[in-house]
């Protein structure tokens, strides 16, 4: 049998319009409360909205898409951290009746492509860099830029504060007492996430002591390359005590090439990484790492986005969400010289 909206509007206690106007996400004068009693009564009576007629009705397609950036080796989602906000994305615009298009992006000239050719309502872009957001010039979709920190007035930007969070992670090393840190990193145009994370790093450690030596370390984001430097770690450099690495899956790899090449974490060196992915709480010693608000990021980006297809706000200031260092096991004390 097929549930009507009269149906849902009945047991609900509303009108058929209330109803309509809660599963069409036009529902700015309705409380919350009645949103939520709608989409349960929904949900339980197994209500399939008719989303060709809906769009028609609505002059929109519906579908948003999640731009993601292809990697060297021709794969999406190899990142524990894009994974975690394309399915937090996606639930959200999936609540409010938005179908999620991913598309993988080779070059940045596929970028309008891909946006025009799929009679798109919106579009977020994830983690590309600021001087390919810089570039955009689409001004017919709304468009939200995770992770950026670019000026593009036709992007609106979502990110953490990734300065404070580096200035966590550099005031942690140094308050333990280690003055010859490794920042490991990967490739970065501009000051971007890692720019901004390396500034707040070694402002932190200026602040600790002048004397604080970083080495650079350019090691790509993912498990392997970590650890495939954490191998090389004290070959190449024997006198650090500690690794900040900017990422959660780069930390756990140079701690797993650490411990096979036949060191110890904290006992010979320390790593802090940045995330605090679940992965960072399965390592052996726990990772201690920067904690960003991913719930809450992914939350604002959907939200953003849909006020800017729904409500046609206009120009809005960037977002950046607060950080938080957690506290496992793989930072200690230099030992002795």
């Amino acid at each position: 049998m097929t549930v009507k909206l009269s149906d849902i509007a009945q047991e609900a206690g509303v009108s058929v319009m209330t109803v309509s106007n809660v599963m069409n996400g036009k529902s700015a004068r309705v409380s919350k409360a009645t949103i939520e009693r709608v989409q349960s009564i929904a949900d339980r009576l197994g209500y399939v909205p008719n989303m060709p007629a809906r769009s028609l009705a609505a002059s929109r397609s519906r579908i948003i898409a999640a731009l993601v950036p292809v990697g060297e080796n021709n794969s999406l989602l190899l990142s524990p951290h894009t994974v975690a906000v394309i399915g937090g994305v996606e639930q959200h615009l999936r609540h409010r009746g938005y179908h999620v298009l991913l598309r993988g992006i080779e070059h940045e000239t596929d970028i309008p492509d891909a946006i025009r050719g799929w009679s798109l309502d919106g579009a977020i872009l994830v983690e590309f860099p600021d001087a390919v957001i810089d570039r955009i010039r689409i001004d017919q979709v709304p468009l939200v830029a995770l992770d950026s920190y670019s000026a593009n007035p036709r992007t609106i930007g979502v990110r953490t504060d990734d300065h404070r969070g580096g200035w966590l992670a550099g005031a942690r090393l140094t308050d333990a007492g280690h003055r010859h840190i490794i920042f490991a990193r990967p490739p970065y145009e501009g000051m971007g996430v890692v720019g901004q994370r390396w500034e707040g790093f070694r402002s932190a450690c200026a602040a600790a002591d002048a004397s604080v030596r970083i080495e650079t370390e350019q090691v790509h984001t993912t498990f392997e390359a970590g650890r495939e430097f954490g191998l090389r770690l004290r070959r190449d450099h024997p006198e650090a005590t500690a690794v900040f690495a900017t990422a959660d899956v780069m930390a756990v790899g140079i701690m797993a090439g650490i411990a096979e090449a036949g060191g110890r974490v904290p006992d010979d060196i320390s790593v802090i990484g940045f995330d605090n992915l679940d992965i960072s709480a399965y390592t052996s010693p726990g990772l201690t790492t920067v904690a960003q608000d991913m719930p809450a990021k992914v939350a604002e980006a959907a939200r953003i986005i849909l006020d800017e297809i729904e409500r046609d706000e206009g120009p809005r200031a960037p977002v950046s969400l607060g950080v938080a260092l957690v506290e496992r096991g793989s930072v200690a004390a230099p030992r002795p010289a």
